[in-house]
């Protein structure tokens, strides 16, 4: 089965990699670049960090040398990234910004100082205030940003039959939707299906006429991966 990968790098030759694992055919389709900042990281008076992203652990041990601090990662991928940037305590949410909050606030009694969220540009929902709505100080530190690619090369070359198209956020969902529209090969999705990484991605991909819109049962790529197999 052929696929789609939509993520940006490092992320997609990773996917792809575990897609040749399990006998899937990946074609690597980044519809972003991310593109890390170059900033001084100030952490007086931080207690913790949290990431609701892998990228924003990449960004940050990019800028910074602290690895003491607890993390706070949103889900799997970001808590493993985490630990392989030698992070020693980390502690792993259910995959969303409502639970990651909520994990906070369930340890946040460790927590000496304000929660630093390294964040990007574009966020799925506001952990800051989240937090601060359970009267816990947080603050955000923007290191990076996902650029939106204007063409897919990869779609304009016509290089988009396949089987399944790999979704991994609403925003990547609602370009890959709108790059379909600019490229004018709406009728070659009726062909393919969507495996997304949560609800919210296969609600932001139902604007397009799938043959059908799959999500994972947990939110990581293991998970999705899974799906596609079972649904050969």
């Amino acid at each position: 089965m052929r696929v789609l990968v939509t993520r940006p790098e490092p992320d997609a030759s990773e996917f792809a990699a575990l897609c040749r694992e399990n006998g899937l055919d990946p074609v690597l389709c980044p519809l972003m670049e991310v593109v890390f900042h170059d900033e001084k990281v100030d952490l007086a008076g931080i207690g913790a960090l949290a990431f609701t992203s892998a990228n924003g652990v990449r960004a940050f041990a990019q800028n910074s040398s602290e690895r003491k601090l607890p993390v706070f990662a949103v889900g799997e991928a970001t808590a493993e990234i985490a630990k392989e940037n030698g992070f020693g305590e980390v502690y792993v949410a259910g995959g969303d910004v409502e639970a990651l909050a909520a994990l906070i606030a369930d340890h946040h009694a460790g927590v000496s100082g304000e929660v630093l969220h390294v964040a990007g540009a574009a966020r799925a929902g506001d952990l800051v205030a989240a937090l601060k709505a359970q009267d816990i100080s947080a603050r955000r530190i923007v290191l990076y940003e996902a650029r939106e690619a204007a063409r897919s090369p990869q779609m304009s070359e016509g290089r988009t039959q396949a089987d399944w198209v790999a979704l991994f956020s609403p925003r990547t969902a609602t370009l890959f939707a709108k790059l379909v529209k600019v490229e004018g090969i709406e009728n070659q999705i009726s062909e393919m299906r969507a495996v997304c990484l949560s609800e919210a991605v296969a609600d932001a991909a139902k604007t397009l006429d799938w043959r059908s819109i799959h999500t994972a049962k947990r939110r990581n790529s293991a998970a999705m991966i899974a799906l596609m197999k079972e649904n050969a």
